[in-house]
Order: structure tokens, then C-alpha cells, then sequence
């Protein structure tokens, strides 16, 4: 299977492809490195991302799970950079309760393009399962949160 490694922010992260799909994104790097023109892409998105120009990922997606995940998983993908939605919320949307949305959550095989960062708690951020746990969580929605008002000030500046 290819896999390319990249380093972010939030630590080392490393892509999957399989048939031409995105499949999985791991943290911590592996060797024997694939630069496949999707592994590059996905790179290069991600990168972006991080820069804070990149808000939807463009890639092919075939993430492995049962139907009621990849259910969720679809709902995550809807929630737009920069906001947040509750477990109940996701689970009114996909189905199942906020416990079952919590547990899809923690096997989504491609966190941040499928943005699970962006499901938080009614009291709180809630958990979250990659690098450094709820911190990588709460600097993910906070470097979103900062991007879009800079830019809702910015934008303001010129009326």
C-alpha cells in the first residue's frame, strides 16, 4: 500500500492510498516512502490546510467502516471550516446517539479531511483520539476559529 509521510503542526502524519482512494491518515511517520501523484496531492492539501488556505480537501475518499460510520463520517465532511457541531447534533443528522457519533468519531480512518476535530461535547471539547489527544483538538478548532475571524476583520476593514 503507498504511503507518503508529512510534517505538521500537530506532529508527524502519514497518508494511505489504496486503489487511487485515500484510505487512512496515521500519526507518526513509517519508512519506505510511495510519492504516488495522490499521496502528493493529498501532501500538498494538507500542507495548505495548515497554512490556512485550504478549507475543503478535493480528494478521493474511500475510508473502510460499517454503513452507520461512514453515515457519520458523511456528516462530518458537511460541517463547514471554522464551526462546530455536537455529538447530538451529528446524531440527529446521521442517526444513532451522541455516544454511537462519539465512537465513529474515534475510527475515522482520515481525520482532518473528514473533520472530526469539529465535534465537540455540550460542555466541552469532548475527546479526540490523534497526536496529542484533546490538545491537538483544541489547536485545531482554535487555529480555525483564528483564520476566520481574521478574515471577517479583515473583511470588515474594507466596507
Amino acid at each position: 500500500m503507498p504511503q507518503l509521510s508529512l510534517h505538521s503542526p500537530v506532529g508527524d502524519i502519514t497518508l494511505f492510498e489504496e486503489e487511487g482512494n485515500l484510505v487512512s491518515i496515521d500519526w507518526g511517520w513509517v519508512s519506505g516512502q510511495s510519492e504516488t501523484p495522490l499521496l502528493l496531492r493529498a501532501r500538498t492539501q494538507l500542507h495548505e490546510y495548515f497554512d490556512g488556505g485550504r478549507r475543503i480537501f478535493d480528494l478521493p475518499l474511500a475510508p473502510a467502516g460499517t454503513s452507520y460510520q461512514l453515515g457519520v463520517w458523511r456528516a462530518l465532511a458537511e460541517i463547514p471550516y471554522g464551526q462546530t457541531r455536537t455529538y447530538a447534533q451529528i446524531a440527529a443528522q446521521a442517526g444513532g446517539s451522541a455516544r454511537s457519533v462519539g465512537q465513529a468519531n474515534g475510527r475515522n480512518p482520515l481525520p482532518l479531511v473528514i473533520p472530526c476535530h469539529r465535534v465537540v461535547s455540550l460542555s466541552g471539547p469532548g475527546g479526540y483520539s490523534g497526536a496529542d489527544g484533546i490538545e491537538t483538538k483544541i489547536w485545531l478548532l482554535a487555529r480555525e476559529a483564528k483564520i476566520v475571524r481574521s478574515e471577517i476583520i479583515s473583511f470588515g476593514s474594507r466596507v
